[in-house]
C-alpha cells in the first residue's frame, strides 16, 4: 500500500509537532491522521460525538499555521425546525510538545437541551515508516488513568491527556500539569482507547465548553551528535524575521501572509547550538533537516534576513562528511541529504540510514548559500567562521564529485539500498528518455553541473574576499566544466534547442525537456544566447502549464499530470526558474510562471503544497491536488518570497555596497505593490512600486540604492 493521502486533511503545525485531521476536525484511526512528533504518532484518535452521533461538518478555517477551527451541527438537538439550532465548535492549537483543543457545544435554541458528549482518545506510537507504507498499527493501552487524565507511554515517550470542563470565557491556554484534575474518569475500551463522557444540560442561548490537552515528554535522552528526541526542537525565537506585510493584489498578499506564517511554524533549532535555526523540510513526511530542501528554502528567504541562512549553514556544517562510507554515501566535505531518528524504509529491498549523504547537489548548494548570505549582509565574522567547511566542501567538489574523471559530476548508489536518483528529482522514474525509457546509472544531471559551476565561482569569490588562495583554480575548473557541458548536453526537439536532462551511464544525453532547465539559468553555465534558448524552451506550453512549470514536457511518452517528477508542478522548482529568468533578463517568461503559481494558490487556501498536478491552465483545466503531497512544505512556502524578489528585481551585494531594485513591466499586474519587513545586512528594507512601475526604496543599510 502506498503513502496515505493528505490533500483533504487539515494540518496544524508548530515544529516539531504536527496535527492532521479530517475537515470536520475528527482524528480517526487509520491513515496518517493524528498528532505526530519526531517521526512518531503520539495520538492516533480524537473523535467527538454527541449522543453517539458525530456532528455534521459545515466548515472549517485555518486561523494560522498552528490553529484551526471546525464547526459542525448537531441536527437531532434543538427542536424540529429546519434550521440547525445546536452546533459543536472545536478550536485546535498545536504547541511544540502537544495540542490543546477547546470543545464548545452551543445551544442557539429557545429551550434547554440535554446531551451526552463523548471524547474518544487513543495512541498507537506508530513510526513514520509504518505510516508512510500505510500499515495499520493497533492502539496501545494506557499505563495509568485517573480523574480527567489518561497516560500512554512506551520506551521513548510519555503522552499525557487531561480533560476538564471550563468556563466559556477561559482562554485557549493548555491545562497546566499542576492543575487539579476535574474531568470525568475515562472508560477504557478493549482496543486501548479511553473515552471521556459528560452528561450535560445546556440552557437556551448558552454554551457548554470543555478542554482537551495533550502533552508529550521524551523518556529517552540519547547523547551524541544525533540524540533521538532532542535532535531538533522548537526554535524559541523563530527565524528572526520582522513582520512581513504586502500591500498589493489580494491573492499575492494572502499567499505571502500564509507562507511566512507557515515558515515560522516549520522552524527548528539545533541542540548543539540552539541559536542556530533552520526549516524542517515539510509536514508530515519530511519533518526534519534535509540538506537540499533546507538550503533552497533558506536561499529563497534571504530577503527577510540572514539569521536563518546562518543557522542552516552551521547546522549542516556540524554534520559535514569526514570519511568515506559507502553505506551512508558519506565523503569528506560532503553535505548530507537528510537526518532522521531511525532508518527510513524505502521498500522491502532498501532503506536509508538515519544520517544519509546520498545527494549530488547539497554540497554545491551549501557553498552558494554561504556566498549569497554574505552578499545579503551576513556578518563577516560569521562568514569567516565557516571558511574551513567551505574549503572542505570545495575539495569534495573538485576531488570526489566526478567519480569517472570525465569532467562532470555523477551519482551512483553503490549499495543498491539507497536512492537510485540523487538529485532533487529523486524518485526511481524521474530520469526518463523522451520515449519513456529509464536512464541507467551513473547519471550526470544537468542541474548538478550548473550548481557546481555556480558554487566554484561563488567559492572563488569568497576565497578572494578573505585573502585565501585557490580562487584561480576554481575558476579554471568552472571554465572546463562549462566547456564540457556545452559539448555533451545540448539536444534539439521539435520545439527547439535545449540542454538534456542528464547523461546516462553510457554518456548518452537524456533528451527530455524538463523543468530542470530552469535550474541552469543565472549560474554562469550558459552564455547569453544559450540562456535565451533555454528561456524560450521553458516558455513553450508543454512545460508552462499555466499554473507553473511542469517537471516534464507533456510531449514526453512518460508524461502524467500526477507523475511525482514526471509532469506535476512543484512551486519551488518553478520559483528557481523564475529567479533565473529574471536574472538572465527574460522577464516575460518569469512573469507568466509567477502569475500561474499565484493563480493556483487559492485552490490550496494559499498554502502551496509540495507539488500539484500539471494540468493545463491555458485550456481551463482545473487545479488538482497531488494526494500525498506535503503541506506546508518549506521550500514551497519560501517560493512565495522568491516571487516577490523576482517582481521587485531585487539584487543585493553588501560587500560591494550596492542594492538594486528593477521592477519588470511584465509584472505590472501586481503593481502598485508595497513590501515591508525585508532586511539587508540587518537593516529594515521597504520597497514600494507605483502603478507605473516606478520604485521607491527605504533602508538604513550601508548600501548605494540603484533604482532602475
Amino acid at each position: 500500500m502506498g503513502a496515505p493521502f493528505l490533500h483533504d486533511l487539515v494540518t496544524c503545525v508548530h515544529a516539531p509537532t504536527v496535527a492532521l485531521s479530517g475537515m470536520d476536525g475528527q482524528i480517526r484511526p487509520g491513515g496518517i491522521e493524528g498528532v505526530l512528533r519526531h517521526d512518531r504518532r503520539i495520538l492516533s484518535e480524537l473523535v467527538v460525538d454527541v449522543d453517539g452521533r458525530e456532528p455534521v461538518s459545515v466548515g472549517h478555517t485555518i486561523i494560522d499555521a498552528r490553529t484551526a477551527r471546525f464547526v459542525g451541527v448537531v441536527r437531532h438537538l434543538g427542536g424540529d425546525g429546519a434550521d440547525p439550532q445546536v452546533r459543536l465548535e472545536r478550536e485546535r492549537r498545536v504547541s511544540a510538545d502537544g495540542i490543546t483543543e477547546r470543545l464548545t457545544l452551543a445551544n442557539a435554541s429557545r429551550s434547554a437541551i440535554t446531551a451526552t458528549v463523548r471524547v474518544r482518545i487513543a495512541s498507537d506510537f506508530a513510526t513514520m515508516n509504518a505510516l508512510r507504507r500505510g500499515e495499520q498499527t493497533a492502539p496501545v493501552p494506557p499505563v495509568t488513568t485517573g480523574q480527567g487524565t489518561t497516560v500512554w507511554a512506551d520506551d521513548h515517550d510519555r503522552v499525557t491527556v487531561r480533560v476538564e470542563e471550563v468556563d466559556p470565557s477561559d482562554s485557549m491556554a493548555a491545562v497546566a500539569s499542576t492543575s487539579v484534575p476535574s474531568g470525568p474518569v475515562p472508560t477504557l475500551q478493549p482496543d486501548g482507547a479511553a473515552v471521556f463522557t459528560w452528561a450535560i444540560t445546556v440552557p437556551a442561548r448558552v454554551a457548554w465548553t470543555a478542554r482537551v490537552a495533550l502533552q508529550t515528554e521524551p523518556l529517552v535522552d540519547v547523547t551524541g551528535e544525533q540524540p533521538r528526541d532532542t535532535a531538533f526542537f522548537l526554535a524559541a525565537d523563530g527565524p528572526g524575521w520582522d513582520t512581513v506585510t504586502v500591500t498589493g493584489p489580494t491573492d499575492l498578499s494572502r499567499l505571502i501572509t500564509r507562507s511566512v506564517d507557515d515558515l515560522r511554524a516549520l522552524t527548528l533549532a539545533d541542540p548543539a547550538a540552539p541559536e542556530d535555526v533552520f526549516f524542517a523540510a515539510g509536514s508530515p513526511w519530511y519533518f526534519t533537516l534535509f540538506g537540499r530542501d533546507s538550503l533552497w528554502a533558506a536561499r529563497f528567504t534571504l530577503p527577510l534576513g540572514t539569521d536563518l541562512a546562518r543557522g542552516t549553514l552551521r547546522t549542516l556544517a556540524r554534520r559535514q562528511g569526514t570519511v568515506h562510507d559507502i553505506t551512508t554515501a558519506e565523503a569528506p566535505g560532503k553535505i548530507l541529504h537528510e537526518v532522521r531518528t531511525a532508518s527510513v524504509k524505502l521498500s522491502d529491498q532498501g532503506s536509508l540510514p538515519p544520517v544519509y549523504f546520498g545527494t549530488i547537489d547539497a554540497t554545491a548548494l551549501w557553498i552558494s548559500l554561504l556566498h549569497d548570505a554574505w552578499r545579503w549582509g551576513m556578518a563577516r565574522d560569521d562568514v569567516a567562521a565557516l571558511l574551513d567547511p567551505l574549503r572542505a566542501a570545495l575539495d569534495w567538489l573538485l576531488r570526489y564529485a566526478d567519480s569517472d574523471g570525465d569532467g562532470l559530476l555523477e551519482y551512483l548508489d553503490e549499495t543498491g539500498q539507497g536512492l537510485a536518483n540523487q538529485g532533487w528529482k529523486d524518485s526511481g522514474d524521474s530520469i526518463q528518455f523522451p520515449d519513456g525509457r529509464i536512464a541507467t546509472a551513473p547519471i550526470a544531471l544537468s542541474e548538478a553541473q550548473a550548481y557546481a559551476h555556480e558554487a566554484a565561482l561563488d567559492g572563488a569569490a569568497l576565497l578572494d574576499a578573505f585573502g585565501l588562495d585557490g580562487g584561480d583554480e576554481l575558476r579554471e575548473w568552472a571554465r572546463a566544466l562549462r566547456e564540457r557541458f556545452r559539448m555533451t548536453f545540448w539536444v534539439t526537439d521539435a520545439r527547439g534547442r535545449f540542454p538534456a536532462l542528464a547523461l546516462d551511464g553510457s554518456k548518452a544525453p537524456v533528451g527530455t525537456a524538463t523543468s530542470n532547465l530552469g535550474h541552469l539559468l543565472a549560474t554562469g553555465l550558459l552564455d547569453p544566447q544559450e540562456a535565451a534558448d533555454v528561456a524560450a524552451r521553458i516558455g513553450q506550453p508543454d512545460l508552462d502549464s499555466g499554473y507553473g512549470l511542469r517537471t516534464m514536457s507533456s510531449d514526453a511518452a512518460g508524461f502524467h499530470p500526477l507523475g511525482y517528477h514526471a509532469g506535476s508542478v512543484w512551486p519551488h522548482d518553478t520559483a528557481i526558474a523564475i529567479l533565473g529568468l529574471v536574472r538572465e533578463g527574460h522577464t516575460a517568461q518569469a512573469a507568466a510562471l509567477a502569475t500561474g503559481l499565484v493563480r493556483a494558490a487559492p485552490e490550496f487556501a494559499f498554502r502551496l503544497p509540495e507539488l500539484f498536478a500539471g494540468t493545463d491552465g491555458r485550456t481551463g483545466q482545473p487545479v488538482l491536488a497531488y494526494p500525498a503531497s506535503c503541506r506546508p512544505q518549506a521550500w514551497s512556502a519560501a517560493a512565495a518570497i522568491a516571487l516577490l524578489q523576482a517582481a521587485l528585481g531585487l539584487e543585493v551585494d553588501v560587500p560591494a555596497g550596492e542594492l538594486r531594485v528593477a521592477p519588470a513591466p511584465e509584472f505590472s499586474a501586481w503593481f502598485p505593490l508595497r513590501v515591508t519587513g525585508l532586511r539587508v545586512a540587518g537593516h529594515p528594507l521597504t520597497v514600494e512600486v507605483d502603478a507605473a512601475g516606478k520604485a521607491k526604496v527605504e533602508t538604513t543599510a550601508p548600501v548605494l540604492v540603484k533604482v532602475e
